[in-house]
């Protein structure tokens, strides 16, 4: 059996994502700041769907609650269901245009943002204004660049 390649290739993209996630900004583009941990899952999920699951995704979740210091499975939680929702369309995802993905880019990240936000509004501690989806919108619009730079870095060194 040979080898799979780019596990290397896979996991710095996702580091990325995740140091691109905790990058301070100024006050007033924080909740401008699209979901990059998200976007990049996202993509391997739907290229990949063998290969990136569950476990990557509650582990992406854990540490990005560990680095952004929130509620400890938070985002482990919200970026698991939008894996399964993911997984569970991935064929379709394949053949839906840009336009269409980023659409359902939009939708996953407003339910993985809807979570976050009722669970912290169980806890106190959400705001009760619909800014929360802003990342949401932001995400969908960079969907198409993130996905021509994701499927050359994919091409270039052939991870499959």
């Amino acid at each position: 059996m040979a080898r799979r390649s780019g596990s290397g290739v896979i996991l710095v993209s996702l580091i990325i994502a995740l140091i691109l996630s905790v990058l301070p900004l100024p006050e007033n583009l924080q909740s401008w700041r699209p979901e990059w941990v998200l976007l990049v899952l996202f993509y391997w999920l739907v290229a990949l769907p063998e290969r990136i699951g569950f476990g990557v995704a509650w582990s992406l979740g854990i540490i990005l609650d560990v680095m952004e210091g929130s509620l400890l499975g938070l985002n482990a939680l919200a970026l698991t269901v939008v894996t399964y929702f993911s997984l569970l369309f991935y064929q379709r995802l394949r053949m839906f245009s840009w336009l269409q993905q980023a659409l359902s880019v939009f939708v996953l990240v407003a339910l993985n943002q809807l979570l976050c936000h009722w669970i912290k509004g169980i806890l106190g501690s959400s705001v009760q204004t619909l800014m929360f989806l802003v990342p949401a919108f932001v995400s969908a619009l960079l969907w198409p660049w993130v996905f021509v730079v994701m499927r050359g870095v994919r091409r270039n060194f052939n991870v499959n």
